[in-house]
């Protein structure tokens, strides 16, 4: 006799899949062969239904629809990044926190913002910082400072919600998820001085319990490639230069030199930050160009 869960993958070691069901009892499954006949992984994020023979042996038969499947290593069903900005070591970037919002907004996923080790550079330093992400809250981002904000972004994921850390090796991913999950124990790594770029620490993929939902630490998003972006869709992962466009003359606007364009109205009057806009262009070019900057190679 044969009984059939369903649950989440909240783990993958060595070919076998941790799924915690929705009893909330946690197994070890291997997938079953049919798996690999129509060429599908099981993800870890993934619904999947699992199944338990008279040997109390499970195994994993069926992947359920999924929302999205993003990352190498791959995360199924996320449905909001916690994205890990250093204020320093790495140094304080808004070049690469634009490169990240737009790779999520193309996947399609929510962002919150995190800012990190901000008690190792000055008040001055910090306010400066504080005063260019005050831009990104407007806009639509959530911004979330140090250890005093950990309690509000468990309080914010909701039940079944699949949230996943990113950033750029050594911001800190793991420091904060140390933070967040008390008994997640994740290793926290020294930072290459002389690269200004950290080493990941982080080998898979695992979800942990948080809140009412799951929170994914992985070093699938430590650096992303946004050439197989559509040029001219671009625009529409620059969540205020959409809003904009409703306004813009020509249906279509690429914000460059089109007359009518609202996007560079509200850049003239200052309202649209002027580094997004550099972004914007600078972005546009290596998607032209089909490669991707050398500064992050």
């Amino acid at each position: 006799m044969t009984k059939t869960e369903e649950g989440t993958v909240v783990g993958l070691i060595a070919g076998f899949y941790d799924v915690e069901l929705t009893s909330g009892q946690r197994v070890r499954t291997r997938a079953r062969g049919v798996f690999r006949q129509k060429k599908q992984k099981p993800a870890v994020g993934d619904h999947v239904e699992v199944q338990v023979d008279e040997k109390g042996t499970s195994y994993l038969v069926k992947i359920l629809s999924r929302i999205n499947r993003i990352g190498r290593p791959a995360v199924a069903n996320v449905s909001h990044v916690l994205l890990v900005i250093s204020a320093v070591q790495p140094d304080f970037s808004l070049q690469l926190l634009d490169r990240f919002l737009t790779f999520f907004s193309w996947q399609g996923v929510n962002v919150s913002i995190y800012l990190s080790k901000s008690d190792l550079i000055s008040k001055e330093q910090l306010e400066k910082i504080k005063a260019d992400l005050a831009y990104y809250q407007k806009i639509g981002y959530p911004v979330f400072y140090e250890a005093q904000d950990v309690e509000k972004i468990i309080q914010t994921i909701k039940k079944g919600e699949i949230w996943t850390l990113a950033g750029q090796s050594g911001a800190g991913k793991s420091t904060l998820l140390n933070k967040l999950k008390k008994d997640a124990n994740q290793l926290t790594g020294a930072i290459s001085m002389s690269l200004n770029r950290g080493k990941h620490t982080t080998r898979q993929v695992q979800l942990f319990s948080l809140g009412e939902g799951f929170l994914a630490d992985t070093p699938g998003f430590s650096s992303i490639d946004l050439t197989p972006i559509k040029l001219n869709e671009l625009c529409n992962y620059f969540v205020e230069f959409k809003k904009a466009s409703v306004k813009c003359k020509f249906r279509g606007c690429q914000h460059l030199k089109e007359p009518g364009c609202e996007v560079k109205l509200l850049l003239k009057e200052g309202k649209i930050k002027q580094s997004r806009y550099d972004d914007y262009l600078a972005i546009r070019t290596e998607i032209s160009e089909g490669r991707i900057p050398e500064y992050l190679k």
